[in-house]
């Protein structure tokens, strides 16, 4: 059923007062049930695991002018920082950047690197008479990826981070390294082969044993080895987002990504876990380049993305409309269209919220926070209720969603007003910004009003 008839039918179903719901807050119908339809709004909603990231950086480096709002800090890092010594893990950098991402409100995300144009290999690893091989330019160095002493020095200190970090609730992913220049999965300009696929799966499986709660997205250099990933619960990830020919006048990004998604047949990846982007140069640099920004929002939009990394550059200060409406697509948003509940119950009784829900972004959510409603009356919250609606499952689109809660046999008679929120499952308190009016101080949405009586 398209998304238009389930909207019809839904409304149909609750008849005329629905119908003038559609221009007020709420209305009571003759068969004892209210029928809400809230006021959307248009803002940009900054939400968790989705986005624009900083880079190196947190909301506090920039203005607002400069640089849209941020959920996500993105951070970098490359192995002879993490393991300085042999065995000796510096927790301490990723623990002060987890600190500082959550004071401006983010939840960090990080990769961790073994290669650039310098040794980024520690130096006790060469020590050891580790084999490498210097780049085309005879400066730099690169670890030899199928060496046995590098997988398991790299699995042993994967296996570190994961113990410590596995599920953290203020990480929101982890991209898949550890292989290539800045660990994106490619050796071009070194001189050196990719690894066999043999080689890219162990070094796959070292992160996906490691980090078993959380999300893994995956480089798409390596066809195989991005379809092997996606297989087993990762996302993907992209770099160059953006590239309208800045490589070639016969090859861009923009045009390799879909293709390199069909070879790795992952292109319904995006329904069950993350698609991030990382722009090619800036977004200044498409600007200075004369690229159409709308055509290279819409190419993106199509591969449903949820988070993009710009690097901290400002905006073009005349695409700040595409940017906003961008920001309004990229992965979810969340409207709730209509909601009908009885205008009064019974404590101790049910409680059945028939509530349709559309998700106007280009992917769902990917982590689960409960659906609450609570009841508020005079002397503040009554009692708090928690639905078992998944919104993992919304895809784009429309959504018919039936809850029945049980409520509390001591609920006092009285009015109460109605408000709902997603609520973060680490906290218990409200986390997501609703495409509605309503929110109060809290982050719930105080959506309608019911009473009790014996």
């Amino acid at each position: 059923m398209v998304a238009g008839e389930m909207g019809l039918q839904f409304w149909a179903s609750f008849g005329l007062c629905a119908l003038v719901a559609l221009a007020v807050a709420g209305c009571t119908e003759a068969n004892g049930n209210v029928v809400v339809t809230p006021e959307e709004i248009d803002d940009v909603l900054v939400n968790p695991g989705m986005g624009w990231t900083t880079f190196h950086r947190f909301n506090s480096d920039h203005t607002p002018e400069e640089y849209p709002r941020s959920s996500i800090a993105y951070f970098r890092w490359y192995w002879d920082v993490l393991e300085p010594e042999e065995g000796k893990y510096n927790f301490e950098v990723v623990d002060e950047t987890i600190e500082k991402a959550r004071e401006n409100g983010q939840k960090l995300a990080f990769r961790i690197m073994t290669c650039n144009g310098t040794p980024k290999a520690p130096q006790w690893y060469r020590d050891l008479g580790a084999p490498g091989m210097a780049f085309n330019d005879g400066k730099s160095w690169q670890p030899d990826y199928t060496a046995p002493i590098y997988l398991e020095k790299q699995a042993q200190m994967i296996a570190a981070f994961g113990e410590r970090y596995d599920g953290h609730p203020d990480i929101d992913h982890v991209d898949i390294g550890s292989m290539g220049r800045w660990g994106e999965w490619h050796t071009s300009g070194t001189g050196m082969e990719t690894p066999p696929l043999e080689v890219q799966k162990q070094i796959i499986d070292m992160y996906l044993e490691a980090f078993k709660e959380t999300p893994l997205v995956m480089l798409i250099a390596q066809a195989d080895a991005l379809a092997y990933a996606v297989e087993h619960g990762t996302g993907w990830r992209a770099d160059c987002l953006g590239d309208m020919g800045g490589f070639s006048k016969t090859w861009c990004h923009m045009d390799w990504y879909p293709q390199q998604l069909a070879t790795a047949d992952v292109e319904d990846a995006w329904k069950t876990a993350r698609v991030v982007f990382e722009t090619c140069w800036t977004m200044q640099h498409w600007h200075d380049q004369g690229w159409d920004v709308e055509e290279i929002f819409r190419r993106a939009l199509a591969m449903h993305p949820s988070v993009v990394n710009n690097k901290s550059s400002a905006v073009p200060e005349d695409w700040w409309p595409q940017v906003n409406e961008f920001s309004k697509k990229m992965g979810y948003r969340l409207v709730l269209k209509g909601l009908e509940h009885p205008a009064s119950v019974r404590p101790g009784g049910e409680l059945t919220l028939k509530m349709q829900w559309e998700n106007l972004g280009c992917a769902p959510c990917y982590d689960f926070y409960p659906l609450a409603v609570e009841l508020v009356g005079d002397e503040g919250p009554a009692c708090r209720l928690t639905t078992g609606a998944d919104l993992r499952k919304w895809l784009p689109g429309e959504h018919e969603v039936t809850e029945t809660v049980k409520l509390p046999a001591d609920l006092s008679v009285g009015q109460y007003r109605l408000r709902l929120a997603f609520l973060d499952p680490h906290t218990d308190r409200p986390a997501l910004k609703l495409a509605i009016a309503g929110r109060d101080e809290e982050g719930w949405y105080a959506v309608s009003e019911m009473g009790a009586a014996k």
